[in-house]
């Protein structure tokens, strides 16, 4: 499988839907690399400006503050983007190693694996991050994406245990436990690598997930903190002005909605594509 994988997520992305997608995160990332050198300082304000509708010096408008709306959401797009990839990372990491290791070792190992991640499973993700950002607040960058990262694997490690459960019984594996390879060895050398596509796929549809999640908590003050522009916390600072001045809180919650659609796309071609059972 390993061989085909790069042929598969190319032809993945023959598709119209999967071609949109690629363009649109591909639009994200250059906002979020490109337009923060260019735009102005997103924390500067500006009071005796207030809320500017969309012109040409400030194309989407400037916020209650003064803050220039387009540097906002570029800013964003790099905090949700980084957010969303490194804790997604972080998951299919641990997601594929445990996994691999319950499917591989089987008996008392694989169920006592399992048995602990069904248990995670029946506790609601956001409820254990609620409670873990309200003691915590405010909380630093890096231990958000640990806190994200740390609780989304359980699903990942179901979906490639499975994959190890039937790659396991493969004639090369079995070859080699033949030959006296040990247990990591098979592991990192030939179940890993056989499970990257349903880790692939779980990865990008994850993306999509996080950067939902991220905004829902930095909507509800639990995420990013201020200054530091979010897009979940723009559209929280503009309820009030929702109304009177949109354009404050439309641009972040089209970005939202760009990015998870543009993710949902490719990841929708990748499990169509990668999928045994589609095969």
């Amino acid at each position: 499988m390993t061989t085909a994988l790069v042929p598969s997520v190319s032809n993945a992305f023959s598709s119209r839907e999967a071609r949109l997608g690629a363009c649109g995160l591909i639009l994200v990332i250059l906002i979020a690399v490109v337009l923060p050198w260019l735009l102005p300082d997103p924390a500067v304000q500006c009071l005796s400006c207030g809320a500017l509708p969309p012109s040409l010096h400030h194309p989407f408008g400037t916020d209650q503050l003064g803050r220039d709306v387009l540097s906002r959401v570029a800013g964003g797009a790099r905090i949700s983007l980084s957010v969303a990839f490194i804790s997604v990372l972080l998951s299919v990491l641990l997601g594929g190693l445990i996994g691999t290791v319950a499917g591989y070792a089987g008996g008392w190992v694989d169920s006592l694996i399992m048995r602990g991640v069904d248990g995670a499973l029946a506790i609601p993700r956001l409820f254990v991050l609620l409670l873990v950002l309200a003691m915590i607040t405010p909380i630093p960058l890096w231990l958000l994406i640990l806190v994200l990262g740390t609780t989304g694997w359980f699903g990942v490690s179901r979906i490639v245990r499975g994959e190890a459960l039937r790659v396991k019984h493969e004639l090369y594996v079995q070859a080699a436990e033949a030959l006296g390879a040990r247990g990591h060895r098979i592991i990192l050398r030939h179940l890993l690598p056989n499970t990257a596509g349903p880790l692939l796929v779980a990865a990008t549809l994850g993306v999509g997930d996080v950067i939902l999640l991220e905004a829902g908590l930095s909507f509800l003050g639990l995420g990013i903190q201020p200054p530091t522009p979010s897009w979940g916390g723009m559209i929280q600072d503009a309820g009030e002005y929702l109304f009177t001045k949109p354009w404050i809180s439309i641009f972040p919650g089209l970005a939202i909605v760009v990015t998870v659609l543009a993710v949902s796309l490719i990841g929708d071609a990748l499990r169509d594509r990668l999928d045994p059972r589609n095969a």
